[in-house]
C-alpha cells in the first residue's frame, strides 16, 4: 500500500553570474554527480532529480512555486557550491511550501594542496556560501535541517534518507483522509483535539461515520469475498482447532472475515489512509474488529483505538517513514507495569490492535478466538505474538491547546521474564530509557497520551525532522532525561511557542 518510489526530491545548487559560464558549467556537473549518487544511495528510498543551477531570483521563484505544484516532489536539498547572495532567495522561498534540508558539503573531499589555485577557491565556495544561505534560511525564520559532512560519505547519505522519509511522511498527509467510525470514547481527554487545526496544520482531514456506515459495507460482502480471506488466515496463522473447518467456533472465524472484508472496502472506496473505531459503539457489528485492524495496520493502514484520530494519522506517517525498512509499525498502549528489583518494565499491549508488522520473526502469531470482558459483544477474533526484542521508539501526538506536541520515549524491548499462558492478546514488555521511573514521570508532566505509535524502524531522528516540517513541538525522554532539566524544557517551550506567534 505504500510506495515511496512515487516520490521525488529536487537537488537544487545555488550560485551567481558573476563566476562566468565555464565554473558554471562544472557547478552544473558536479551536481549532476552528486544528485546521482544520492538517489543510487541505499539510504535514499526515493528518487534524486538534479535541477538546473540557480543564479537569479526569478529563477528561484520559478523553481520553488515548480516545486509547490508538483505532486510527486516532497521536498528540496539546496547547497550552495559557490557564493549565492542570499537576497536572490527571499521571494523564492517565502513562497516555498515544501520542506527543504541543507546540505553543506563541498565536491571535493580534501584540499589538494599542490595544485590550489584561485580558480579552484572561485569555484569551491560552499564554506562561506552555505553560510550566507543559512542566514537568510534562519532571518526568515524558517525550518529546515542542516546536514554537514562530505557528500560521498555514509552518514550524510544516512542523515539525508532520514529527512527524505520525514518528508514522504509529511507528504503522504497533505490530502489524507483518516476515516471515524464512531465518536470518541466518552470522557477520554487526550483523544480529543482541534480537526480544524489540524487539518491546517497538518493537511490531513478527519471524517466522521456512524458505525451503521461500517455494517453496512459489512453485510455487503460476498460469500466469495468472505470464503478467501478465510483461506488467507489459514494459510498465513497458527488457526486454533475450533475456528477451523468443522471447529465450533467456525462462524465466528467466517463474521471476522466479513468483518474485514467490509473495512478494506469501505476503506478502499473512500481512498482512506487511516481510521478508528471505538468499542463504546459496536451496534450491528458482531464482534469487536480486532483481527480486521490487526491485518490492515500490517498493510498500511494507521490506526487509532477509542477514536484517536491522532494516533491514527501518526502510525500511517510512521510506516510511511519505515516503508521498506526491517522492524514494522504499531499502535501501542502501556498498559501495565512490572516493578521489580531486577529492573521496572513496562507492558505494552491493546484489548486486541497491535500490529503483526512488530512480531517476533520466525514464528505464526496465533489466531485465536476467546472472551473479551468489555465492549459487550460475542468473543472477537484476535491475533496472539510477541513482539520482537531491541530499541524502538513510542510516540503521541496531544493537543494542549495553543499548540501540538509530539513526545517520544525511546525503550529496549525484551523478552518476558515468563510465558504469559492466559494473557490473549499481542504484547511487547520494555525498559523505557532512562528507566520507567524518570522515563513515566517525564512522560506525565509532558502530557503524553496513554496511545502510541510504536517503531523498531523509525528513530527519533525522523520523529524530529518530521516534527519540523509540521511546525510542531518535539519532546525526546532517552537516556539522557533528567525529570527537573525536562520540566525546565517544558515551561521554556510554553513561553517560547507563545512568542512565536508574535514573530
Amino acid at each position: 500500500m505504500i510506495d515511496l518510489k512515487q516520490y521525488e526530491v529536487w537537488f537544487v545548487t545555488g550560485s551567481q553570474h558573476l563566476y562566468g559560464p565555464k565554473t558554471l558549467e562544472q557547478v552544473a556537473e558536479h551536481s549532476k554527480e552528486i544528485a546521482a549518487a544520492l538517489s543510487a544511495s541505499k539510504h535514499f528510498p526515493i528518487q534524486v532529480v538534479f535541477k538546473p543551477v540557480l543564479t537569479t531570483p526569478n529563477a528561484i521563484s520559478e523553481l520553488c512555486l515548480e516545486a509547490n505544484s508538483a505532486k510527486n516532489c516532497i521536498g528540496l536539498i539546496t547547497w550552495m557550491h559557490t557564493f549565492s547572495p542570499a537576497k536572490m532567495w527571499i521571494a523564492g522561498l517565502t513562497m516555498l511550501k515544501k520542506p527543504f534540508v541543507h546540505l553543506h558539503t563541498q565536491y571535493n573531499r580534501e584540499i589538494p594542496w599542490d595544485e590550489i589555485d584561485m580558480d579552484f577557491m572561485n569555484l569551491n565556495q560552499a564554506a562561506h556560501g552555505d553560510r550566507e544561505f543559512g542566514f537568510i534560511g534562519s532571518r526568515l525564520r524558517l525550518e529546515r535541517k542542516v546536514v554537514v559532512g562530505y557528500w560521498q560519505d555514509d552518514e550524510v547519505q544516512r542523515e539525508l534518507g532520514v529527512w527524505a522519509r520525514a518528508a514522504s511522511a509529511w507528504a503522504d498527509w497533505q490530502g489524507a483522509k483518516v476515516a471515524r467510525f464512531g465518536d470518541n470514547m466518552r470522557d477520554v481527554a487526550v483523544t480529543e483535539g482541534d480537526k480544524v487545526q489540524a487539518q491546517i496544520q497538518f493537511g490531513y482531514d478527519v471524517y466522521g461515520y456512524g458505525v451503521g456506515d461500517l455494517v453496512r459495507a459489512v453485510n455487503d460482502t460476498s460469500n466469495a469475498e468472505t470464503n478467501q480471506m478465510m483461506q488467507a488466515y489459514l494459510d498465513e496463522y497458527d488457526v486454533a482447532a475450533v475456528l477451523r473447518l468443522g471447529g465450533e467456533r467456525n462462524p465466528s472465524l467466517r463474521e471476522g472475515a466479513r468483518i474485514e472484508v467490509g473495512m478494506r472496502n469501505f476503506l478502499a472506496s473512500g481512498n482512506f489512509k487511516a481510521f478508528t473505531t471505538t468499542f463504546e459503539d459496536l451496534h450491528g457489528l458482531a464482534q469487536l474488529p480486532g483481527l480486521a485492524v490487526q491485518r490492515l495496520m500490517r498493510d498500511g493502514y494507521g490506526f487509532g483505538a477509542e477514536g484517536d484520530w491522532k494516533t491514527s494519522a501518526l502510525v500511517r506517517a510512521m510506516k510511511v517513514m519505515a516503508a521498506g525498512l526491517p522492524g514494522g509499525v504499531s499502535f501501542m498502549e502501556d498498559y501495565t507495569y512490572h516493578f521489580s528489583a531486577n529492573g521496572d518494565k513496562v507492558l505494552g499491549a491493546h484489548m486486541l490492535e497491535i500490529c503483526e508488522s512488530i512480531a517476533k520473526p520466525g514464528a505464526k502469531p496465533k489466531l485465536d478466538i476467546l472472551p473479551l470482558s468489555i465492549g459487550g459483544k460475542a468473543d472477537p477474533l484476535r491475533l496472539i505474538f510477541d513482539a520482537n526484542t531491541g530499541p524502538a521508539i513510542g510516540a503521541s501526538i496531544m493537543d494542549m491547546g495553543q499548540r501540538f506536541r509530539m513526545v517520544a520515549n525511546i525503550v529496549d524491548v525484551v523478552p518476558t521474564d515468563q510465558p504469559l499462558p492466559k494473557l490473549p492478546v499481542a504484547r511487547a514488555l520494555w525498559l523505557p530509557r532512562p528507566n520507567l521511573k524518570t522515563a513515566a514521570a517525564a512522560w506525565i508532566y509532558a502530557g503524553g497520551a496513554h496511545h502510541t505509535s510504536f517503531s523498531y524502524a523509525v528513530t527519533a531522528e525522523h520523529l524530529h525532522d518530521f516534527a519540523e516540517m509540521a511546525g510542531i513541538e518535539f519532546i525526546l525522554i532517552d537516556e539522557k532525561t533528567r525529570v527537573h532539566e525536562f520540566v525546565e524544557k517544558l515551561r521554556w517551550n510554553d513561553l517560547y511557542y507563545h512568542l512565536f506567534k508574535g514573530i
